[in-house]
């Protein structure tokens, strides 16, 4: 690897085992770009070019190592047949069913994982991704997220809310389902020349090891295609706890993506034992809810962030999801400030 790698350098390093003589910095910032297009989020979530210029302004501030194309947590259930309801201008959607189900069952008649990767608004995100390969002229990667099985399947089934996933079984069918419209939707984003795909999982149940064998299972083709892309899968596992539950069956499988959970389930690490060179396939998500803390606890947590970058040398730094399009842009771009660039 050069002294100095670019971004799209480290990815291709990463892609071999390598790891980055620094972490990529890829805070996930994209709704925020309504507000700095003065757009309802869905106006935005709909218009190419405004994301496209929403990215670009914000570059700049960001000083981030990529460019969040498209990161939308109701992007498969729409492309699947649900329909958003939009009630506030900045707030995320509630979903209605032509068909409804009872809770724990798929809706009827929906779309294909074919249909669905050509249904909805994935057209738009991957045309986001197409127009920003075309304007940006340096290495900056192109990011885009896609939702993981386990969340898309409680997403599904109604067991989302109100975390019924954690009592009831989710159906085989609907993880199935998942897993095939995200390796669809993911082939599609790569073709279309994104560099990096977060695959989220805001949903992680307790995981024994034959379980966790069938859920990496079912992320293999889509962390195969993207990486026959030489893109890098990324999985963000947003739920700190259900992680540090869960991190020594976890960090004992070999995973074809880059494992990546948020701040506070990473004390846990130091329970498990961990395969030699897992710091090249470790990353760190920001939680949210720092870009809401008072300065006082701001500080508290770039000093334990910066502990843990200097002890585990991670691959990239990012957020655990898309920061809210309500965040202040003067209040993001202070927190992100406070992320340690190297190690």
């Amino acid at each position: 690897m050069p002294e100095n790698p670019t971004p799209r350098q480290m990815v291709k390093g990463l892609l071999q085992g390598i790891a980055p003589p620094r972490p990529l910095f890829l805070p996930i910032v994209f709704s925020t770009g309504a507000r700095v297009e003065n757009l309802a989020l869905r106006a935005f979530l709909g218009n190419p070019t405004k994301i496209c210029n929403a990215q670009r302004q914000m570059r700049s501030y960001l000083r981030s190592d990529g460019v969040s194309c498209y990161f939308d947590p109701f992007l498969e259930v729409e492309a699947l047949g649900g329909v958003l309801q939009w009630t506030a201008e900045h707030q995320p959607p509630t979903v209605q069913w032509p068909q409804p189900a009872e809770p724990g069952e798929l809706p009827e008649d929906l779309r294909s994982p074919e249909e669905a990767v050509a249904g909805g608004r994935v057209a738009v995100a991957v045309d986001v991704v197409r127009r920003m390969s075309a304007l940006l002229r340096d290495d900056s990667l192109l990011m885009a997220g896609v939702t993981g099985p386990f969340t898309l399947a409680a997403r599904l089934t109604q067991l989302e809310t109100g975390g019924a996933w954690r009592t009831r079984e989710l159906p085989e069918v609907a993880l199935q389902l998942a897993a095939e419209v995200v390796t669809k939707i993911s082939g599609a984003l790569v073709e279309a020349g994104a560099n990096l795909i977060v695959i989220q999982e805001d949903v992680l149940p307790a995981l024994s090891a034959e379980r966790c064998a069938a859920w990496a299972s079912s992320l293999e083709p889509a962390c195969n295609v993207v990486r026959f892309y030489q893109a890098l899968p990324v999985l963000l596992l947003t739920d700190g706890s259900a992680f540090a539950a869960n991190s020594c069956v976890i960090l004992q499988r070999p995973w074809d993506c880059l494992l990546c959970p948020t701040l506070q389930g990473i004390p846990a690490l130091a329970q498990c034992t961990v395969p030699e060179k897992r710091s090249a396939a470790l990353g760190i998500a920001l939680p949210l809810e720092t870009f809401q803390l008072d300065d006082s606890s701001l500080a508290s947590c770039r000093a334990s962030l910066r502990q843990m970058v200097a002890e585990l040398r991670p691959a990239i730094l990012t957020t655990a999801g898309d920061v809210p399009a309500q965040t202040d842009m003067k209040r993001l771009i202070k927190v992100l400030e406070e992320v340690p660039r190297g190690f």
